[in-house]
């Protein structure tokens, strides 16, 4: 009995910011948008493809995204063109440094902690 891989992760965004939402993830970072099962649709939210893996976009109120340090790091191949990219009007914050990799992390425009990381 083993874990073989993750599926998928979840972040959420408050209830009726899914439109600005799928522009900061579809339109900014350039996620495709994956098609939710019927079942799952009248829950609100979206999912997006990563690579090999999914990143569930859900609705949920009350949250302080702000205050957590919980995160997604998504695995770029040039960072620095991330960065540039990023930089006009998303504050960036340069991560503790992490032997073999160069990273920066910012905040998406619900809260969400997001790191871009590349390997050296």
């Amino acid at each position: 009995m083993n874990i073989r891989d993750l599926h998928h992760a979840q972040i959420t965004v408050p209830k009726g910011q899914e439109e600005e939402a799928r522009q900061f993830y579809c339109e900014l970072l350039g996620l495709p948008e994956l098609a939710k099962p019927a079942s799952l649709q009248g829950r609100g939210g979206f999912w997006l493809q990563v690579g090999e893996r999914e990143v569930h976009v859900g609705v949920e109120e009350g949250v302080e995204r702000n205050r957590t340090k919980a995160h997604l790091a998504y695995l770029v191949d040039d960072l620095a063109a991330w960065r540039k990219h990023l930089h006009h009007g998303i504050p960036l914050v340069d991560s503790v440094p992490i032997p073999g990799h160069d990273r920066f992390e910012f905040r998406d425009p619900f809260g969400n902690r997001v790191e871009m990381i590349q390997m050296l």
